[in-house]
């Protein structure tokens, strides 16, 4: 039998060399990538507190909390992308453009309905990093090898269910077509209110 997931990595490729990423990781959607990016920072390096925009999407925060941060933030002014510091985690959800990718970084894209590039919900994760980029994809599906049949697969890693399923990997190929080498980015920190407030949110 196929492997169904053979068309996932084809989408993969697609946008690796695409954005000039040399690794990607296709993730249910891009606060799933945030989170695991998020989560390897902590796990490796024991970044404990970063720093955000006041003005960007909420989920970014309640992602880097749910993965042991302490968030700090600031006005930052940003465009398509920023630096989520002292990391080397970037939130590109906004941008997807042609040789984008920035070497060194691990670079979170959103394929979002309102995004870019749309497959309705999904995401990915574009690093040069082969030792996060093995733990990411093996994280993502429960810990499992994807290149081994569940049966035979002898799990070691706890995991997540975040992974990108085939079909909206089928719906990102097609539309790949008509994607253009250059793209405006999509938003910027004038399209979201101040998300501060997350810090006083209660953990259900």
């Amino acid at each position: 039998m196929n492997n169904p997931f053979t068309i996932v990595r084809k989408f993969e490729k697609k946008i690796g060399q695409y954005t000039g990423s040399p690794r990607t990781i296709a993730v249910d959607c891009c606060s799933s990538a945030i989170f695991l990016a998020a989560k390897y920072s902590n796990l490796i390096y024991r970044t404990d507190t970063i720093i955000l925009p006041r003005h960007t999407y909420i989920s970014v925060a309640m992602q880097f909390i749910h993965a042991g941060y302490t968030i700090k933030f600031r006005d930052i002014k940003w465009k398509g992308i920023y630096a989520i510091e002292p990391t080397n985690i970037i939130d590109s959800a906004c941008r997807l453009t042609s040789n984008m990718y920035i070497p060194g970084s691990i670079m979170c894209v959103s394929f979002q309905f309102q995004k870019i590039l749309s497959t309705i919900k999904g995401g990915m994760i574009l690093t040069d990093n082969t030792q996060f980029a093995d733990w990411a994809d093996q994280v993502a599906h429960d810990g499992r090898d994807m290149n081994v049949s569940y049966n035979d697969d002898n799990i070691k890693l706890l995991g997540y269910h975040c992974f990108m399923t085939p079909e909206t990997a089928e719906i990102g190929i097609n539309k790949f077509e008509d994607l253009s080498q250059h793209n405006d980015d999509c938003a910027d920190y004038t399209h979201y209110h101040d998300i501060s407030y997350v810090n006083n949110l209660p953990e259900v």
